[in-house]
C-alpha cells in the first residue's frame, strides 16, 4: 500500500483490506463495473436491472477525483469511476464480492 486513501462520493467508503484500499457501499457491499458499458455510458437496463444496481448520485456533486457523474437514459445521475459506470450485485453479501466475475462481464472495482 502506497499514499492516502483515494477520494469518495460520500455514499461511497473506502476500506484497507490485506494491505489495499477497496470501495464499498451501504453495508459493505462491493462496486462493480460491466465490461459491456462504454466510457461514461451505462448499458445495464431492463432485465439486468433486475441483479444489478446502479450507484446512484444523491446529491448535486458531479465530480469528486477519479469519480463523476452521468445521466443515465432512464433520468437517474450515476456515478463512474474512471469513467466506468459503477454498480453493486442485489445478491452481495455484506464483504463477500459474489458478482465479481459473473458472466465473465462484471468486476470489482480496483482502486
Amino acid at each position: 500500500m502506497t499514499g492516502s486513501p483515494p477520494s469518495t462520493p460520500p455514499q461511497i467508503s473506502v476500506f484497507l483490506e490485506d494491505g489495499e484500499y477497496v470501495f464499498r457501499l451501504e453495508e459493505s457491499q462491493a462496486i462493480y463495473y460491466y465490461d459491456l458499458d462504454t466510457p461514461d455510458v451505462s448499458n445495464c437496463t431492463s432485465e439486468c436491472l433486475q441483479r444489478w444496481r446502479p450507484v446512484t448520485a444523491q446529491d448535486r456533486v458531479d465530480r469528486i477525483g477519479d469519480w463523476n457523474v452521468i445521466k443515465r437514459t432512464d433520468g437517474f445521475r450515476q456515478w463512474t469511476y474512471r469513467k466506468r459506470p459503477v454498480y453493486i450485485f442485489l445478491h452481495d453479501v455484506p464483504g463477500k464480492a459474489l458478482g465479481d466475475d459473473r458472466e465473465g462481464l462484471w468486476h470489482v472495482v480496483d482502486p
